[in-house]
């Protein structure tokens, strides 16, 4: 059951919704909504920002990654090649530490809105390891044992390189400000290959260029409305923000 939620296993809502959501998804009359949602893309695109806006809206469960407590991270973006391993190796083995804690209930039927996949974590091994360093990577991957349930509905943000560094810059952590152009290049084309043949769950891919979940309840409720009228297995949300 966990590896085989997936596509076609949307559950109802919950009986009680709270504030502008739960007036546009519960009285919509569409789809229901699933109940383990998973915001994706590359750093600076707005992952935790709506992840917390939706697990706000809907009362659910959120679970976040662990960037701030990695005490490699900083070090990784000034000397990425003598830092990616142990960087990657505590984020696996946090993100593994996560799971373990859920209860068996939440691990088989989870109610959540994480701001990662676990998928992530070998995405960004195989860009930033070499080929020693990921072969251990694996190794240890493999050894951890049980694999998480996957997303009843994944939300992919997309933008620009410059619209990253851009947000970086504003959130004003200290740690980022050293990120590279040419990192996150990399790591939006990863994204992009990762999603291009992506089937494990339903796929929302949101153009988050130019809007703004966090200070406009207008661009935030698009969102949701084009999310409860998805049809199929793939959708893409590319608002106008001048028309929200």
């Amino acid at each position: 059951m966990a590896a085989g939620i997936g596509y076609g296993a949307w559950a109802s809502w919950q009986d009680e919704l709270t504030g502008r959501a739960a007036i546009l998804l519960r009285d919509s009359g569409r789809r229901p909504a699933p109940r383990y949602i998973a915001v994706e893309g590359p750093i600076g695109v707005g992952k935790t920002t709506l992840a917390k806006r939706l697990a706000s809206a809907l009362d659910y469960p959120l679970l976040l990654e662990p960037a701030l407590e990695n005490p490699f991270l900083e070090r990784f973006y000034r000397q990425p090649a003598r830092y990616a391993l142990p960087t990657q190796l505590f984020f696996l083995l946090h993100r593994a530490r996560q799971l373990a804690d859920l209860s068996e209930d939440d691990l088989l039927d989870p109610l959540l809105v994480a701001d990662f996949l676990m998928d992530k974590d070998r995405l960004f091994a195989k860009l930033t390891l070499d080929a020693q360093e990921f072969r251990l990577y694996e190794q240890i991957s493999a050894s951890l044992g049980p694999r998480p349930p996957q997303p009843d509905l994944v939300i992919y943000l997309q933008a620009p390189v410059k619209v990253l560094l851009e947000r970086i810059r504003q959130r004003g952590a200290a740690f980022e400000q050293c990120i590279r152009a040419s990192y996150l290049e990399a790591l939006a084309k990863a994204y992009a290959s990762f999603f291009q043949d992506y089937d494990r769950s339903p796929l929302f891919i949101v153009n988050a260029a130019e809007i703004d979940f966090a200070g406009n309840p207008a661009h935030f409720d698009a969102l949701l409305q084009a999310m409860q009228g998805m049809r199929g297995a793939r959708q893409h949300f590319n608002p106008n923000p001048g028309l929200i």
